[in-house]
C-alpha cells in the first residue's frame, strides 16, 4: 500500500533521469540572461516566478529590451498556452484535493512534471496519495531548475559561445515523449503534431505549437475511437 511519503520520494526519483536535459537547459538560460544584461536577481526571479524554460528564453530578451510589461505577460501567456491542455488532462485526478493543493500543483506543472505525473495517474494502483507523487516530481524539477539557473548566472556566462549546448531543449522533449508512445494512436498523434509543428514554425507568437497540439490530439482521439469500435 502506498503512503504519502513513499509517493513523494517515488515522484522525486522518477524526475531524476530528465534532469540530464534540464540542467544544461537551465545553465544556458542563466548565461543567456546575463549576456543580455538582465540583472541577476531578475533572471533568477523569472525562474522562480515563471518557472517555464521556453517562456523564459523568449521573455529574457524582451526584459532586456525594456518591452512594456503587458507585452511580456501576453507573450509568455501565449507561449505557455499548452499548459491549459495539461491542466485539463490532470484536472479529473485533482478534483478531490483542497484548493491550496491545486494551487501548488498548478505552479509546479511543467512539461516534464506533467509527463511523469500523468503516466503515474493513468497506471493502476492506489490513487489516494498520487498527488504526493505529483508534488515530488514537480518539486524535484523546481529545485533542479533554480540551481541550474543560478549556476548559469554566476558561472555559465564564462562558457564559450561556440559550445553548441542548445541541443538540451529538443533532447529533453524527446526523452519526455518517447516513453509515452504506448500504442498506434499515441504514435500517430505525435507524428501529426510534429509535422504540423514544423510546417507552421513561421506563425507568429508560437501559435504553431498550439495548432500542432490540437491537431495531434484530435487525430489521436479519432484513431483511438476507431480502434475501440473495431474491438
Amino acid at each position: 500500500m502506498s503512503s504519502s511519503r513513499s509517493e513523494f520520494f517515488a515522484g522525486f526519483k522518477a524526475q531524476l533521469p530528465l534532469m540530464v536535459g534540464v540542467i544544461p537547459f537551465g545553465l544556458i538560460y542563466g548565461a543567456l540572461a546575463i549576456q543580455l544584461n538582465v540583472p541577476a536577481p531578475i533572471a533568477q526571479g523569472m525562474s522562480s516566478i515563471i518557472f517555464a524554460g521556453s517562456a523564459q528564453f523568449i521573455g529574457a530578451p524582451l526584459v532586456a529590451a525594456a518591452t512594456p510589461g503587458i507585452i511580456i505577460v501576453l507573450t509568455v501567456f501565449v507561449v505557455n498556452l499548452r499548459h491549459a491542455l495539461y491542466s485539463a488532462s490532470v484536472a479529473p485526478y485533482l478534483k478531490p484535493l483542497h484548493p491550496l493543493w491545486k494551487v501548488a500543483l498548478a505552479y509546479l506543472l511543467t512539461d516534464e512534471a506533467y509527463a511523469i505525473a500523468i503516466t503515474h495517474y493513468q497506471a493502476e494502483g492506489d490513487g489516494r496519495h498520487k498527488h504526493w507523487f505529483f508534488l515530488g516530481t514537480g518539486l524535484a524539477l523546481w529545485l533542479c531548475w533554480q540551481a541550474s539557473t543560478a549556476v548559469g548566472i554566476f558561472i555559465g556566462a564564462q562558457v564559450p559561445s561556440n559550445w553548441s549546448l542548445d541541443f538540451a531543449l529538443p533532447l529533453t522533449f524527446i526523452a519526455i515523449v518517447i516513453p509515452m508512445l504506448k500504442n498506434r494512436a499515441y504514435g500517430i498523434a505525435a507524428l501529426v503534431a510534429g509535422v504540423v509543428g514544423v510546417a507552421t514554425i513561421g506563425l507568429q507568437y508560437k501559435l504553431g505549437l498550439m495548432l500542432a497540439a490540437i491537431l495531434g490530439i484530435t487525430v489521436g482521439m479519432i484513431v483511438e475511437a476507431g480502434r475501440s469500435e473495431s474491438e
